[in-house]
């Protein structure tokens, strides 16, 4: 049998290791990854691989050879002009692939049986077998569903946190049917998770997943390339050692020197021809290469050092890895986290400060206190982008410096040239922000159009009307008063797409800007006569002579906020009576409490002046509250529900979209009106998306996130809203008071119960094997129906924070009680249980080290 061992990846995760290395070479307990899969591979008759290359293809030619000095036979197929992904690798030597053969990954350390995975393949004669294990945090993997015969039904490639239904994900090792190549084109980038895998589910293939008992991680960041290693030295991981155990859990190669007075703590590698001097103190978890000098009393606590390193007297190396060739010289500390690259120099009594990174050839002069990245900027944090955009601690987390970094990160996916709008609220912090994130932009040649202080619906509509690449809205937190949001758009004005946060992230982690030379630097313009182009648009999709005729008297509360200069103008044009409390500009954000006060005076002032409603405009106007005539407040899944009736009974078998945890009076609604519902995963992206791309949608969005109206312009727009519903309530010659009264009687809540990271994944695989298939939905979390009493209950992961939510719905409320009670306990247990487990291992592990 042979196997594919796909090797091109260039590991932009792990540099600077990997700046002069292919990841597939990179050491773990001094032999290269690829080694210690040839030797699993050995270890399971399988003696002929087939080695795809790309990045530095030379350096892993040179090593292997042939593969008889490794007990194996080796070709090698070169992907020269440009990376053809897993898939298209493997179709480009489809000619060798004559019989079942068995793909994998060049980045990864496991002790799986493969040959148990083979006969597992044969067993159930697979066209495709996925060899799956199960982790207790999936989002950086692809999540599959099987069945209970192992055949595979579902999977998503790398989840966000909120679309985690399983912790059970694809290793990267396939075992497959030469017959399955077919379905790939020639000479073209495919992928096997993205594109051979869902066509051939598609088309109904067989195609199983094999879940495997043992040891496997993916190298594809420096935390877990260090912990690969220790798990290797703690015989966590079946691996072949390169040299002789010379006493218990302590490895030392040949022609090594160590003085009397050194102390080395098990289990510790030290490779050949090494020099450890007096008194030096190696504890367990190190790992020292070959041709190391390690300098009296230095004190070396768990570091990874590579081949040809020298390390000074009196140094300390704490959990850090300490790349080929580096000198680290006397009394230096390098700290937890922190990675130097090849043939650097850190010099006499400098520091390098846990998780900084120092790139190939720099130096660290003596005495030096290294805080950030050596020349390539300051250290990244691990996910920029939340539920929507990006969002941190006022001038904490969202600094200046780390605006430019952003808009350098974001220009840079761009083509050199690009014009992208850049609005904000009236806030002098989000003015900050704005221009510090202008001037990353422009630092990468992407041109500016400043929209300046706007309300974010006015942003939205700009974008498609002048041709350009895309938006950022940066804004307060709509929630949290301490807190900047940064919104992106594309050209459609709707919230960009996981895939192209991903791309900023990369942009943004890896450091890698484009920098414009001085003539093409981009330029500011700032744009003229916005609000003449959303007032046409604005007027265009309203029913103009109504509001002109009506007699409503409306309140509209702006809460010191931008939207407050821009409706009153448009209204102003149809001759609405309109009273406007708190419109004028303020630069403090008012907290919640402060909102809700306000709330309650606008009720006071709806009843005092018997207005026919009042409205609360917040979130920089895009969110609204409505007050009705006896001036109690309508929000949430009561205000979803009436802008539902009242869109659907103007335009009778329309479509209405809403999230997946919006309650079912939308449905029944619905149903009165022959209307249909869309239901999305609960993020604003995903709502817009749909909103665009379905037909006869009339409503978009919830009480929680604002209202869309699709044909006006992609986003969420309260000042429209507030327009439509006038419009609406003069037609139809109906109050809200009325209105309200009729909606359906559904009882809808909601519970949160705190839920750790790691166990997200479990829990929805736990929720998911403990209810029959025919009751579950998985758009967004888990949604399990109970057809009995028409109703449901979601648990639904929180995408920025360690909670789980759990919503209950149905027209039965003592049923939405008891079924809360119940799910809040089942959760709240699962989460202890995982817990207690979690305390178990670690309290194994401990003793054992």
């Amino acid at each position: 049998m042979r196997a594919v061992l796909m090797a091109g990846g260039s590991g932009t995760r792990l540099r600077p290791l990997t700046c002069d290395l292919p990841k597939p070479m990179v050491p773990i307990l001094n032999r290269p990854i690829a080694e210690h899969i040839i030797n699993l591979l050995k270890r399971h008759g399988i003696n002929e691989v087939i080695t795809t290359l790309h990045y530095l293809p030379d350096v892993m030619r040179d090593y292997f050879q042939d593969g008889s000095d490794f007990g194996v036979q080796m070709t090698y197929a070169v992907e020269e002009d440009q990376p053809l992904g897993t898939a298209g690798c493997v179709k480009n030597i489809a000619e060798l692939l004559d019989d079942t053969f068995l793909v994998i990954s060049g980045d990864s350390i496991t002790d799986f049986d493969l040959k148990d995975a083979i006969a597992f393949h044969k067993a159930h004669r697979s066209q495709a077998t996925l060899i799956l294990t199960r982790v207790p945090n999936p989002l950086e993997f692809g999540v599959v569903i099987t069945d209970e015969n192992y055949r595979i039904c579902r999977f998503l490639e790398k989840p966000s946190s909120s679309e985690i239904f399983s912790d059970t994900v694809n290793t990267g090792i396939y075992i497959l049917e030469p017959e399955v190549l077919k379905y790939l084109p020639e000479n073209h980038e495919s992928d096997f998770s993205k594109d051979l895998f869902p066509l051939m589910l598609q088309e109904g293939e067989p195609m199983f997943g094999y879940i495997a008992d043992g040891y496997w991680c993916d190298v594809g960041h420096l935390d877990a390339y260090r912990e690969a290693q220790y798990d290797g030295l703690f015989r966590k991981v079946k691996l072949d050692f390169a040299y002789e155990e010379r006493m218990p859990g302590v490895w030392i190669g040949q022609n090594t020197y160590l003085d009397p007075t050194a102390q080395i703590e098990a289990p510790a590698m030290i490779g050949s021809n090494c020099r450890i001097g007096a008194r030096v103190l190696i504890e367990g978890g190190t790992v020292i290469g070959d041709n190391v000098t390690v300098g009296a009393e230095a004190n070396l606590k768990r570091p990874i050092v590579w081949n040809g390193a020298i390390v000074g007297e009196e140094a300390h190396l704490r959990a850090c890895v300490i790349a080929r060739g580096t000198r680290v010289d006397r009394r230096a500390h390098v700290l937890e986290g922190a990675v130097v690259g090849p043939l650097s120099s850190i010099g006499e009594e400098a520091q390098v400060s846990p998780g900084v990174r120092v790139w190939p050839s720099k130096r660290v002069e003596p005495g030096a206190i290294l805080n950030i990245n050596l020349i390539w900027g300051q250290a990244a944090y691990r996910n920029l982008f939340g539920q929507r955009g990006v969002s941190g601690l006022a001038n904490i987390d969202i600094t200046p410096e780390f605006a430019v970094k952003l808009g350098a990160a974001y220009g840079s996916t761009l083509k050199s040239g690009s014009h992208v709008t850049v609005s904000r609220d009236q806030r002098t912090i989000s003015r900050m922000v704005s221009r510090s994130l202008i001037a990353g932009l422009m630092s990468v040649g992407v041109n500016i159009q400043n929209l300046e202080a706007t309300a974010i619906p006015v942003a939205r509509s700009i974008v498609p009307t002048i041709a350009i690449a895309g938006g950022i809205h940066v804004r307060v937190h709509p929630e949290r008063p301490d807190h900047i949001l940064i919104e992106f758009f594309d050209h459609k004005g709707i919230n960009i797409s996981k895939a192209r946060e991903k791309k900023i992230e990369g942009a943004y982690f890896k450091e890698d800007f484009r920098r414009a030379q001085m003539h093409e630097i981009g330029n500011v313009a700032y744009a003229n006569q916005m609000l003449d182009i959303y007032g046409i648009s604005f007027e265009r999709h309203l029913n103009v002579e109504a509001i002109r005729h009506s007699s409503s008297k409306v309140v509209i509360d702006y809460v010191y906020a931008v939207s407050g200069a821009v409706l009153p103008q448009i209204l102003a044009k149809f001759g609405c009576d309109a009273v406007v409390l708190n419109a004028s500009l303020s630069q403090v954000a008012p907290t919640n409490s402060n909102r809700e006060t306000l709330l309650s005076q606008l009720g006071h002032v709806v009843e005092a002046l018997k207005a026919n409603f009042g409205v609360q405009v917040y979130a920089n106007g895009e969110q609204l509250i409505l007050v009705d005539e006896a001036g109690s407040s309508i929000r949430g899944e009561m205000l979803t529900a009436l802008m539902a009736e009242m869109m659907l009974t103007q335009t009778p078998r329309g479509t209405i979209v809403v999230p997946v945890n919006a309650s079912s009076a939308v449905e029944h609604i619905a149903r009165r009106h022959d209307g249909r519902v869309i239901r999305t995963k609960a993020n604003p992206t995903a709502l817009m998306e749909t909103c665009q791309t379905n037909a006869n949608v009339v409503l978009g969005g919830s009480g929680e996130m604002g209202f869309i109206f699709p044909h006006l312009h992609p986003g969420f727009d309260a000042m429209f809203c507030i327009a439509k519903i006038i419009e609406l309530l003069t037609i139809q010659e109906r109050s809200l008071g009325q209105i309200r009264a009729e909606l359906p009687r559904i009882s809808h809540k909601t519970h949160v119960v705190r839920c750790p990271w790691a166990t997200k994944g479990s829990l929805m695989r736990h929720l998911v094997e403990t209810h029959p298939v025919e009751s579950l939905e998985l758009v967004d979390g888990v949604k399990i129906f109970d057809y009995r009493s028409d109703g449901w209950v979601l648990i639904l992961p929180d995408a920025g924070e360690p909670l789980v939510h759990i919503f209950a719905n149905s027209p039965d409320r003592n049923w939405v009680d008891e079924t809360l009670r119940d799910y809040r306990i089942r959760v709240q247990e699962f989460v202890d249980q995982e817990h207690e487990s979690e305390e178990e291992v670690y309290a194994e592990s401990t003793y054992s080290y």
